[in-house]
């Protein structure tokens, strides 16, 4: 497994102080001792030496003449008078009176003392300019007096204030706010929190569960009774690391253990022969595969109808298949108003029609009957003569015919089925030609595909999807199946059927029945479609030589123990896959990481892999948008974005901005698709967010690639 990151980044979370509004500013310290008497023989030593610091606004008040009639000039400690009685009798009472007016009632001074508690006072002002006094306040001039407070303003308000946390130094804590703003201000693109989410990690299934490797142990390792967590594979867990508090986590340190191990789960499990597994094709023949158009075949130009294209593009891959892998098994199965098994030699047709298609558990039994098709060494002639003898013409039975053609290859895992349609599927069982208004058969219609879907991945069975371009079949939906299997769903040209017929069959599949599952410590959290507390597990189902996934993971939002996940530490993730090799060993691979924790956003965003975040934002928004979440795939999308913006921006590297232009390409569907709308509006969007979901690094290469 690979993480995008190279740390695991949690952000700073700042501490909340509550301070009151009226207390002074907190870079504002009032002197230990009153300053010396002003000079009582001069006026004009009362005045400040340097006019170009006073404030603008004294210096306004001070020209009207209401505040010179009512204000004399005064020193800038103004309860000074308190402290020379002499220098009093110089003053007003009305001003005198006025001064400590402008003190709270808690705060006022007593009429024969003067001692303010220690933490309101301050320094003396250095007339010169220097002094820890409030920056920009300037010569020490009179400040007018405030009107009287109104009723309704009794109470002292509160307000929060934020400050970032404590720093050891004594230096440090004397810094003020304003000091402190200006830094991070300078520093905003390397210090500030970062959009969107760096914590990726990506797993290559494909290359993973190929690798040759003999197992470690057989049997069930030892693990938690609650998560289920792999901590040691010889002795029992007594204190999983993953469920117990952080605190015991942090002191203890990262579990022991194995750090890649692999587990054999049932030793004496008979293996089952890879080579028995089926293709099953399901072909599409109803009155609407007699759509003619005219193509090219050398000088002349004739006109096909579609059936007719998909005769010659299966008619080529059995001939192909039959010189290549003749030991290869290979069934037919054909649908309009009623549902067609082809047989061979032994093996007569049999149709299916009216009530027959319309009860599931019927379909299953009689799919169970139905003999494994033999080589294609024997049976290729046949196959083909039965493919060119098709006819075009009734309604769509498509939802009876997967059914049906999924439960023939649930007996033999690792079997393929492919789905050609021009159409929407319109019987009773699956019917897809509704509109959008009739929610309850719509409802009813997803719920069985999405039930078929599951029902072939745990069975092995690893469903494709392809259509024909000019046509609408409810990809959204009927997408389902390939997307819970691993499958594909195209969208080809008449021409092109063949090619992507062979494509199709030429994706192996390493493994079955796979899951993935992500154990974090208790402060970290899964995120996902659907998210755990610190443990999540996503359904793979069927794997090929180039599945990848991405999971995201962080630290819990809104809870006050993730503050004690900081800087410094260190946390272990354990991945946890089970699966099922082609041969039939259910097998069982763990691998467990420690990662050091992070809140520096520019260490995050120097380790940052590029390429692993566009795969996650692409899956991840591409999973939402399938199912009708275009505004939540658009805000994942958004967030991403700026995040590896950021990146790009401090690391200055071209290759990031290329390969940053061609993925804000790629991700244009989930922008501009699904306006207003609960599904996809075409197939071809449909097409396009199933293919997002399932890309790979490799995939997306090869589109930049091809769009440079």
């Amino acid at each position: 497994m690979e993480f995008a990151c190279g740390f695991v980044y949690v952000p700073q979370r700042p501490r909340a102080i509550k301070r009151s509004a009226l207390l002074p500013p907190v870079n504002r310290i009032r002197p230990r001792s009153p300053p010396p008497p002003p000079p009582t023989n001069s006026a004009e030593a009362r005045l400040p030496k340097s006019p170009q610091s006073r404030p603008k606004v004294i210096e306004q008040l001070e020209n009207s003449e209401e505040v010179k009639k009512a204000v004399k000039p005064t020193p800038f400690y103004g309860n000074a008078e308190i402290h020379n009685k002499a220098s009093t009798r110089d003053f007003p009472a009305q001003l005198t009176s006025r001064k400590t007016a402008l003190l709270p009632p808690h705060m006022r001074p007593p009429a024969d003392a003067y001692e303010l508690p220690t933490e309101l006072r301050v320094r003396p002002r250095d007339p010169n300019g220097g002094g820890a006094g409030g920056a920009g306040l300037g010569a020490q001039a009179p400040v007018p007096p405030l009107p009287p407070r109104p009723s309704f303003m009794k109470l002292i308000p509160e307000y929060l204030v934020l400050f970032p946390e404590p720093d050891s130094s004594p230096s440090t804590s004397r810094k003020s706010l304003s000091d402190t703003t200006l830094v991070a201000s300078k520093r905003s693109g390397d210090t500030g929190p970062l959009p969107g989410n760096p914590n990726v990690l990506l797993v290559s299934l494909g290359k993973l569960l190929s690798e040759e490797r003999a197992p470690t142990a057989q049997g069930e390792p030892a693990s938690c009774s609650r998560c289920g967590s792999v901590l040691d594979s010889c002795n029992e867990v007594s204190e999983c690391y993953f469920c117990r508090p952080w605190r015991q986590t942090r002191t203890a340190g990262p579990p022991p253990g194995p750090r890649d191990a692999l587990f054999l789960l049932r030793p004496g499990e008979e293996p089952r022969c890879a080579a028995d597994a089926p293709l099953l094709f399901c072909i599409d023949i109803s009155g609407s595969m007699s759509i003619a158009s005219e193509v090219s075949e050398g000088e002349d130009a004739v006109h096909k109808t579609r059936l007719q294209f998909v005769q010659d593009a299966v008619w080529q891959c059995l001939q192909s298949l039959g010189e290549l892998r003749p030991h290869m098994r290979v069934g037919l199965v054909t649908f309009n108003h009623q549902v067609t098994m082809h047989g061979n030699d032994r093996f007569t047709l049999r149709s299916l029609s009216g009530a027959e298609l319309t009860d599931p558990h019927f379909l299953k039994e009689t799919a169970a009957g139905v003999p494994t098709p033999a080589p294609l060494s024997q049976t290729k002639r046949y196959l083909q003569r039965q493919v060119m003898d098709l006819s075009d013409g009734g309604t769509t039975a498509l939802g009876p015919a997967a059914l049906l053609t999924i439960a023939m290859a649930s007996r033999h895992p690792g079997s393929k089925v492919i789905i050609c349609t021009d159409g929407k599927a319109n019987s009773e069982l699956g019917n897809l030609e509704v509109e959008d208004s009739d929610t309850r058969t719509l409802l009813s219609s997803t719920i069985f595909y999405q039930d078929l879907g599951d029902y072939a991945a745990d069975h092995g069975v690893t469903v494709s999807v392809l259509s024909i371009q000019g046509t609408d079949c409810r990809l959204d939906e009927l997408g389902r199946l390939a997307d819970r299997t691993g499958g594909e769903v195209v969208i080809a040209s008449p021409k092109r059927l063949h090619q992507e017929f062979e494509q199709m069959i030429e994706n192996k599949m390493v493994a079955s029945h796979c899951t993935a599952t992500l154990l974090l410590p208790q402060l970290l959290r899964t995120r996902g479609e659907k998210e755990a507390v610190h443990k999540g597990t996503r359904a793979v189902g069927n794997v090929g030589p180039d599945t990848e996934i991405t999971l995201q993971f962080g630290a819990k939002e809104h809870d006050d123990e993730a503050s004690a996940l900081g800087a410094g530490s260190r946390v272990a993730i354990q991945l946890q896959v089970r699966y099922r090799q082609r041969k039939g060993e259910t097998m069982l691979r763990v691998i467990t990481a420690c990662r050091d924790v992070t809140d520096d956003s520019s260490a995050a965003l120097s380790s940052l892999s590029l390429a692993i975040v566009q795969l996650n934002s692409s899956q991840a928004s591409a999973a939402l948008a399938v199912r009708g979440r275009f505004l939540d795939a658009r805000r994942e999308a958004e967030q991403q974005r700026k995040l590896m913006e950021r990146a790009i921006e401090q690391n200055d590297n071209a290759d990031d901005h290329h390969t940053y232009q061609r993925w804000r390409e790629s991700m244009e569907p989930i922008y501009s698709d699904g306006e207003g709308g609960t599904r996809p509006v075409t197939d071809t969007g449909a097409a396009l967010f199933y293919s997002m979901k399932r890309s790979n690094r490799k995939t997306i290469m090869m589109k930049r690639k091809h769009t440079a």
